[in-house]
């Protein structure tokens, strides 16, 4: 057995999106990790295409959104929805938001986009590496034990093990592509490791949710068809006929094509051109089927998203339909929720209690986001307006960017807060109200790796109050604080990760002792807090 000599701090199961975005979002906050994956290699398959406006503004974040939308260059123009009896025959669809077309800068200074995880992961994983993570594909988790301090060295697995003489931890086992196993020890472990987590099982985590929807299949395929949807290119396609009924998904607009079907979940591979070439509306069209999956749709949401010293990020956290795109997103914000808790807490800005709020916060938004998944119909046409069983839809631009913790890291205040429209006034709980300060830069650009105070301008005060606190400050004006529920002498606390921690509305008789106060409270307790006097 071979010994690592490099301790990471954080050791990350699973390089999928999710996995190889906490690896970025740790990497921002300068803490060391590994990433392990048993597969040699990124995704063949194209899965995960939708990357939506709140995981563009993280990218925006971490500085690789220009690298992202490069790799979405292909489907560019594929934003829309269309519908017809064959692809052939299909029209696009009247873009349906309720209230409308919003107004997407006055809402968020980021673009979504669509991007295949076959070729999204491949930027995620060099950006990474570049960043300083360590990232080894073809390794995979053998065995792994929680251990709590100097000689608790014992572990699940007979393979000898070489002692750990720096506190509390985890030690893992891995294997190598060349069959060698190693031993690598950590902090912590972020088990983004999929839907079928083997550390859930292992940890005997429970999961609730509506269960299994049903059983579809997807067919991923080539084909010429280019010239075919030009002038109607589209992200969805609905194919409403009773021979072929299903949904094409673009995954680069011209060659490589998803048919997804509830229809033929059984048939033979070898019968899928034909079916295909119905659903397309082109009987003598060349097609080169390169894989069948069948798959059920469903709702599976982990009872814990934590165990010890185990975090549970992603799939492996919550399963949930593809009919809102939201499953990956989730993932993904789940990892940006959870990383600067952990640098805070490793770097010794927090208090370990401060890891309690990410079951707290993440597990409530990965049920109602995987619930409102679930009861969106496969209609294109009405699945923005009905459910299947009479279950109140929420906006979906506020499942984006809205959504609101109901207890947390934050000093709560009382203050209402709705999922009917974008309610981003200030809350704490919620994601900061975006504005755009100059051409391009927005107020969520003012957000960095540390606590953030936003400073009204009659505020002066609290300049002083977050210099004794080391806190980083930005003046805003008077409209934005009108926005953000603020008078001109108040202040907005902001985490790292964009979302308010504490909201003053004016300014107290001790500034300063008041955002001590929040920072104590923010850090130190899993609870959920009263406004501090």
């Amino acid at each position: 057995m071979m010994y690592n000599v490099h301790t990471p701090r954080v050791l990350i199961v699973g390089g999928g999106l999710v996995g190889l975005c906490a690896a970025l979002f740790l990497r921002q906050h300068d803490v060391e990790v590994t990433l392990v994956e048993r597969r040699a290699t990124t995704s063949p398959q194209p899965k995960a295409r939708r990357i939506n406006l709140r995981t563009m503004e993280l990218f925006r974040q971490l500085g690789i959104a220009d690298q992202v939308f490069g790799a979405a260059r292909d489907l560019a123009n594929h934003q829309a929805m269309a519908a017809g009896p064959t692809l052939a025959e299909a029209e696009r669809l009247p873009v349906m938001f309720p209230g409308g077309m919003p107004d997407w800068d006055a809402i968020t200074p980021a673009g979504a986009c669509l991007c295949a995880q076959d070729l999204l992961e491949p930027v995620l994983w060099e950006i990474a590496e570049a960043r300083g993570a360590d990232i080894r594909f073809g390794v995979e988790l053998m065995d792994f034990r929680e251990h709590h301090g100097p000689g608790d060295i014992a572990h699940a697995s007979d393979s000898p093990s070489a002692p750990r003489d720096d506190g509390p931890g985890i030690r893992a086992i891995v294997r190598t592509a060349g069959g060698a196993m190693d031993t690598l020890d950590a902090d912590y472990l972020i088990a983004a490791d999929g839907a079928n987590s083997p550390i859930r099982e292992r940890l005997g985590i429970t999961r609730g949710g509506r269960g299994t929807l049903g059983s579809a299949v997807n067919v991923y395929f080539r084909a010429e068809l280019g010239e075919l949807v030009r002038g109607r290119e589209f992200n969805l396609c609905q194919i409403e006929n009773d021979r072929a009924p299903g949904a094409f998904a673009s995954v680069d607009g011209t060659r490589r094509w998803i048919f997804t079907s509830g229809v033929g979940v059984d048939r033979p591979v070898r019968d899928w051109p034909e079916a295909l070439r119905i659903a397309i509306g082109v009987p003598d069209i060349d097609i080169e089927v390169l894989s069948v999956l069948p798959w059920e749709p469903g709702m599976f949401i982990a009872d814990a998203f934590r165990s010890g010293r185990v975090f549970l990020a992603g799939d492996a956290a919550h399963v949930m339909p593809p009919f809102a795109a939201a499953g990956a997103n989730t993932g993904i914000e789940d990892a940006h929720n959870l990383a600067w808790k952990l640098a805070h807490v490793l770097q010794g800005r927090a208090d370990p209690a401060l890891l309690d709020t990410y079951h707290a916060e993440r597990h409530p938004v990965g049920w109602f986001i995987a619930d409102q998944s679930s009861i969106r119909t496969l209609n294109l046409r009405t699945m923005t307006r009905e459910s299947t069983d009479g279950t109140p839809l929420a906006d979906p631009i506020a499942m984006i960017l809205g959504n609101r913790y109901p207890t947390g890291a934050f000093v709560t205040d009382g203050s209402p807060h709705t999922m009917t429209r974008l309610d981003t006034s200030g809350q704490p709980g919620t994601r900061i109200p975006h504005t755009f300060l100059a051409p391009g830069r927005s107020t969520l650009d003012l957000i960095g790796t540390g606590y953030t105070l936003l400073i009204g301008p009659e505020g002066g005060a609290w300049q002083r109050a977050a210099d004794q606190t080391g806190t980083a400050s930005h003046r805003i004006d008077e409209s934005y604080c009108t926005t953000a529920g603020l008078t001109t002498s108040g202040a907005l606390l902001v985490r790292p990760d964009q979302i308010v921690a504490w909201r003053a509305p004016e300014l107290p008789a001790d500034p300063a002792q008041a955002l001590r106060t929040a920072l104590e409270l923010v850090n130190h307790a899993p609870v959920r807090h009263r406004q501090p006097s």
